[in-house]
């Protein structure tokens, strides 16, 4: 049986990729929808063509965790597709925002990551795809939002070491690091601290974010960028000393 396996599926990126991934790949047997709220969980059945399997998990309780593990082991899919989209954010200087939301990006953006992908390797096949969510944040260290954009700068880093080991297996691995995106990630980003205006500006249509991701993950590519002004501030990020960048970023604060 040939699946697809999403997390942080019941809404914004990871939600449109089952709906992407239903419509545009035939091969796809069952999708399995992994997040924590189930009625959001439920309502995507009737809306795609694919049959999916709801799992209400929290990726940072390892007894979840251990559940995933053991129904891979019992029904041992062929898993053609891993998208890890489960994340968040809070805005906030370090110390502001409780130490309980501050652990808890690390562990979902990063050890929840890594652990999904470690259980779920074993029953990929060649010409298999990961696509893992980092960020443009993970260009630059980010004052205001700073253990975000470091655990997105791990994704990355982490995600690109990936796809080297295991080309040889004929599994890629695709980092999507868009900048902002218009979903409801930024309803909980600013529980503790308001989105800079220039950020509002340069937001992003999530269908056209995944659907560019999809295309540069069957291409091969390691790294999707979407938007001119995400690639310019990547290659900014490249070439300039980040001391400067912070310095032209307190100034464009203070303009706005």
């Amino acid at each position: 049986m040939k699946i697809a396996i999403v997390t942080g599926a019941s809404s914004g990126m990871g939600r449109e990729f089952i709906m992407q991934i239903a419509d545009r790949f035939s091969g796809i047997e069952e999708i399995w929808a992994i997040a924590r709220r189930k009625e959001r969980l439920e309502a995507l059945s009737p809306l795609i063509p694919v049959k999916v399997r709801s799992f209400a998990i929290d990726l940072t309780d390892k007894s979840r965790l251990k559940d995933l593990e053991d129904l891979l082991m019992k029904e041992k899919p062929e898993v053609k597709w891993l998208i890890n989209s489960a994340g968040y954010g809070k805005i906030g200087e370090v110390g502001t925002v409780n130490l309980q939301d501050e652990m808890g990006m690390v562990d979902l953006n990063c050890r929840a990551l890594c652990a999904v992908t470690h259980m779920v390797l074993p029953y990929m096949s060649k010409n298999s795809r990961i696509i893992q969510f980092s960020s443009s944040a993970s260009f630059l260290p980010q004052p205001g939002f700073a253990i975000y954009a470091a655990t997105k700068s791990f994704v990355l880093s982490y995600s690109r070491a990936l796809n080297e080991e295991l080309k040889q297996k004929g599994i890629y691995v695709t980092a999507i690091c868009p900048g902002p995106v218009r979903t409801e990630f930024f309803d909980i980003a600013e529980t503790t601290g308001e989105i800079p205006l220039y950020k509002r500006i340069v937001m992003a249509d999530p269908k056209k974010v995944v659907r560019l991701g999809l295309r540069d993950s069957m291409m091969g590519r390691p790294v999707s960028v979407y938007g001119t002004t995400m690639k310019a501030f990547r290659l900014l990020c490249k070439t300039v000393p980040h001391t400067v960048i912070f310095r032209l970023m307190k100034r464009l604060m203070k303009a706005v």
